[in-house]
């Protein structure tokens, strides 16, 4: 019997299988995706340029001479070139002192946020209870509760304890977590299997060896996000220190920047490239922290939520 069944037809050679979609897209265009790459960079270097532009013009104003700091504001270079106010500026402040209580406070405020937020987020991801999903719930709903509301209450509880003008307040309330970093913390913990939980059970650890010793290694991207996301809220915040602070020598570098403007104004003599100076000295670390942990940040960013 020759010829094939009726129905069926003969499989067609490798020559005749169809082009796929993309094929057929790259022979219809074919400088369509060098094009595209093109235009993406374009927008990329664009969108870096408007968001490195006052940065920019931070350094080059405070490297210019009094009476030309504000003199041509979309030169990239300063015109003349006059330094000497990164001398002045710690001479005109106690800068070190100020430099140091930032990096204190700053890491107190994020090694414990990091911490805590990590134990509560634990216990929301692995244990399963009834109402975990309202008390989660309850816990993303203090995110919605404006600062302001408790800010004199806060106050009053510091006071009450003999706590106000020193430096303990500024950190010391992120002991108990905060529900952002709970948040992101909780997805990257969903993310890891649960069996290797389940093993490390049956072998005899307690749950506060899951959390110490599988739990946190595996999440340390999330929690160098969390520890970098604190850093920088608490190096550049000005509102406790503000609040709390009376003592030159306990201020941070917000703060000590707000005293050094007042001083000028008081003294009717704005200082503006001391002021600039201290703002880039201030900024500078965040930039170094940010480049030294840039790895584990973006690998956090991109894995953490991929689980709800």
């Amino acid at each position: 019997m020759t010829g094939t069944t009726a129905g069926t037809s003969a499989p067609a050679g490798p020559l005749a299988r169809p082009a796929s979609p993309a094929a057929v897209a790259r022979d219809d265009r074919p400088g369509g995706a060098g094009t595209r790459r093109a235009f993406f960079l374009v927008m990329l270097a664009a969108a870096s340029a408007v968001f490195l532009y006052p940065f920019v013009w931070l350094v080059v104003a405070s490297l210019k001479p009094r009476d030309r700091t504000f003199a041509d504001p979309f030169l990239p270079w300063p015109r003349p070139f006059a330094p000497q106010s990164y001398v002045d500026v710690w001479h005109a402040a106690p800068m070190t002192a100020w430099l140091v209580n930032t990096v204190v406070v700053g890491f107190m405020a994020a090694l414990t946020v990091t911490v805590s937020s990590a134990f509560v987020a634990f216990g929301f991801a692995y244990f399963r209870f009834p109402g975990r999903g309202v008390l989660f719930g309850s816990v993303l709903a203090t995110m919605m509760l404006p600062a302001a509301v408790t800010l004199v209450p806060t106050y009053l509880i510091w006071n009450a304890v003999g706590l106000t003008g020193t430096q303990v307040p500024l950190w010391a309330g992120n002991v108990f977590g905060s529900a952002f970093y709970i948040f992101l913390l909780r997805q990257f913990f969903l993310g890891i299997p649960r069996y290797v939980f389940e093993a490390a059970r049956v072998d005899g650890a307690s749950y506060l060896d899951l959390f110490w010793r599988i739990a946190l290694p595996l999440a340390r991207p999330a929690l160098i996000i969390a520890f970098v996301f604190e850093l920088k809220a608490s190096w550049f915040d000005l509102m406790k220190p503000l609040i709390y602070l009376q003592d030159p020598q306990l201020f941070t570098l917000p703060r000590g920047l707000k005293a050094i403007v007042d001083q000028f104004y008081q003294g009717g003599d704005p200082k503006w490239e001391i002021v600039l100076a201290a703002g880039v000295i201030t900024t500078l670390p965040l930039i170094a922290i940010f480049f030294v942990g840039q790895r584990y940040f973006v690998q956090g960013i991109a894995t953490t939520g991929q689980r709800g």
